[in-house]
C-alpha cells in the first residue's frame, strides 16, 4: 500500500447547467491534478456528490476514471452505504481490476453500535476483491467510529489496509497510530488538520482542496512526509484561508467555487446542494486575486 501514501484528491463531478455530466471538463480536472503531482486519485467519494448519481453514472464515472488516469496514479474507487449487503453486490459486480483499493465510508444515518460497525466492515472486506481503506467522518455518518473499532479491524482483517480518518480528534487520531500495525496507513480526511496529523504520523491526505490546489498541497504533504516542517508549514499557511472558504457553506460547493473561479469546471451543482452564496463566491475571487 506504499501506493497510497501522500496526496490524493477526492475528486467533484462537475455538471452541466443541464445536470448532466461535463465528461471533458472531468478529463481536465483529472489531468490538471496529476500534472499538479497528487499521488493518486479517489473517484466516487461524496465530495463527487455521489448520492445524487444513478447506478449507471456511477459505472460510468468509474469507467471514465479508469481510462483518462490511463494508470498514471493509482485510482481508489468509492463504495460504501449503511446497507451492508448492497455494498456486498456492488463490490461483487463493480468492475474493479483497475482498482488500487475500495474506500467505504462508515454505515450513516442508521447510527450502528462499534459493534455492527465492526461487522458490516469485517462482511464487506470478506467480499471485496481488493483493500478496504475505512472512512470515518462522524459530522457527516452521525456515529463515530471509535480508535478501538478501528484498531480491531486493522489487526483482525487482513484485508482492511488504511484508515481515512476526519473525526477531527487528535487525541483519537494519534491512538490510532500509536496502535496500528506496522503496515496499516493512517490517512488525514481534514484539509486544515493534515499538517499537525502528518507530523503526529500520519501517512498522507485524501483532500478535497486538492482538487484545486494540487500543486502547493501535494508539495506540502510530501514536503511533511520527508520531514522538512518548515517548509511545509509555509505552504499551510499560504493555503489556510482557502480551507476556510472552501468549507464555510457546504462540501463540494466551495470548491467547485474555486475551480470554476479558474475555469477549470462550470459552478453547477444537483439538489441538495447549491452553488456558493454570491457572497462567498466573491471571497474566493479576492482570495485567489492574492493567492
Amino acid at each position: 500500500m506504499e501506493q497510497l501514501k501522500g496526496t490524493g484528491v477526492a475528486l467533484v463531478t462537475p455538471f452541466k447547467a443541464d445536470e448532466s455530466i461535463d465528461w471533458n471538463a472531468l478529463e481536465n480536472l483529472i489531468n490538471y491534478v496529476i500534472d499538479g503531482g497528487v499521488n493518486y486519485v479517489v473517484t466516487l467519494g461524496t465530495t463527487g456528490e455521489t448520492p445524487t448519481l444513478s447506478a449507471d453514472e456511477k459505472l460510468d464515472l468509474m469507467k471514465f476514471t479508469f481510462e483518462k488516469v490511463s494508470k498514471r496514479v493509482p485510482v481508489v474507487v468509492g463504495i460504501g452505504d449503511y446497507n451492508t449487503r448492497d455494498v456486498v453486490k456492488r463490490l461483487e459486480k463493480c468492475p474493479l481490476d483497475e482498482a488500487a483499493a475500495i474506500l467505504s465510508v462508515a454505515p450513516y444515518y442508521s447510527k450502528p453500535t462499534q459493534e455492527g460497525i465492526y461487522q458490516h466492515y469485517k462482511t464487506i472486506a470478506a467480499a471485496s476483491p481488493k483493500p478496504i481503506i475505512l472512512y470515518n467522518v462522524p459530522g457527516r455518518t452521525g456515529r463515530n467510529m471509535t480508535a478501538d473499532t478501528t484498531l480491531r479491524l486493522a489487526h483482525d482483517v487482513e484485508n482492511i489496509v488504511a484508515m481515512k480518518e476526519a473525526s477531527g480528534d487528535m487525541a483519537q487520531c494519534m491512538q490510532i497510530i500509536q496502535g496500528k500495525p506496522k503496515d496499516f496507513l493512517v490517512i488525514s480526511g481534514d484539509d486544515a488538520l493534515a499538517l499537525p496529523q502528518l507530523a503526529c504520523g500520519m501517512d498522507g491526505v485524501i483532500s478535497v482542496a486538492a482538487n484545486f490546489l494540487a500543486k502547493d498541497f501535494s508539495a506540502m504533504v510530501k514536503t511533511a512526509l520527508e520531514n522538512n516542517y518548515p517548509a511545509a508549514r509555509a505552504l499551510h499557511y499560504k493555503m489556510m484561508q482557502g480551507f476556510d472558504l472552501m468549507f464555510s457553506e457546504n462540501n463540494p460547493a466551495g470548491i467547485k467555487g474555486f475551480l470554476a473561479h479558474a475555469g477549470i469546471i462550470g459552478n453547477y451543482f444537483r439538489l441538495p446542494v447549491l452553488p456558493a452564496t454570491d457572497a462567498l463566491y466573491r471571497q474566493i475571487g479576492e482570495y485567489l486575486k492574492q493567492y
